[in-house]
């Protein structure tokens, strides 16, 4: 019976995996199709070619579209990262009156929906003379996340007090106590909050949408929308086009994903405390 059931639960896991993968894989077997095969459903293409990437390469300034993506998802990741984490420590570890109350208003911060905040937000950084810079696209994440600072919150009150205690007695300030003992200990829950925000970051299309105008700042995704509407005027769809850029966008996501499994899933596993 234990062995039927480890069958069956090996079998349904694989099941799922394959139903998973197989949208990236076809994706990456269309970018190596010409145009009248992208839809033949084979997985291994009939017609091998290269000439998809060469042609997207020439055809839009990929390469400068990385770069800006790169540039605003570190920023992005290690901003909200970095201030998540302070708040978090600051509910966590400090005991003072309306404490638990501040965090259920910030919490409730959660349920508004982003189109709330969307129009007073581009009207800030208009004012600001901001729009049509990157600056909108990262600068926001200064100010944590509700999710984020719950999430490390979690992590946190789930360490002993006693290093923290002792720390204190030998003379160590809340700085350095939070620097040098909390973070080290929390770096599972780090590493899931850096991986979760630069994954939103990276494939976040709707702020790029509303302030960028200029084709050298677009972001990756913002990009991907240029070239479809660029290789699908006409009612012509150029879809091998786009799945190249589908695939050399996505590849960045998925060797960063497996470089930080590790720390990924023992971060969710470890997260879900008091």
């Amino acid at each position: 019976m234990r062995r039927a059931r480890l069958v069956l639960t090996w079998a349904a896991l694989g099941v799922l995996t394959v139903a998973f993968m197989y949208p990236f894989v076809w994706l990456l077997s269309a970018s190596f199709k010409p145009r009248g095969e992208v839809f033949d459903h084979r997985i291994i293409p009939e017609t091998f070619t290269f000439d998809n990437y060469i042609q997207v390469w020439h055809a839009a300034p990929l390469g400068l579209w990385l770069v800006n993506t790169l540039f605003v998802t570190v920023l992005a990741a290690v901003a909200v990262t970095v201030t998540s984490a302070m708040v978090a420590w600051g509910f966590a570890y400090f005991r003072f009156p309306g404490r638990n109350a501040l965090f259920g208003v910030l919490l409730g911060t959660m349920m508004l929906p982003g189109a709330v905040t969307m129009i007073p937000t581009f009207l800030i950084w208009n004012s600001l003379g901001m729009v049509g810079t990157l600056t909108p696209l990262w600068a926001q994440n200064l100010f944590g996340s509700a999710f984020y600072i719950f999430l490390l919150r979690q992590f946190f009150l789930g360490l002993p007090r006693e290093p923290f205690e002792a720390a204190k007695i030998d003379g160590a300030n809340n700085w350095k106590i939070f620097t040098r003992i909390a973070l080290p200990l929390c770096r599972p829950a780090i590493v899931v909050t850096l991986l979760f925000e630069f994954q939103a970051a990276w494939t976040d299309l709707m702020r790029p949408l509303i302030y960028l105008r200029d084709s050298a700042t677009f972001t990756v995704p913002r990009g991907l929308k240029a070239l479809l509407d660029q290789f699908g005027f006409g009612g012509e769809w150029h879809w091998e086009i786009v799945m190249t850029a589908g695939v050399i966008t996505t590849v960045p996501m998925i060797i960063l994903f497996f470089l930080g499994q590790k720390h990924f899933v023992k971060g969710i596993a470890t997260t879900g405390g008091k």
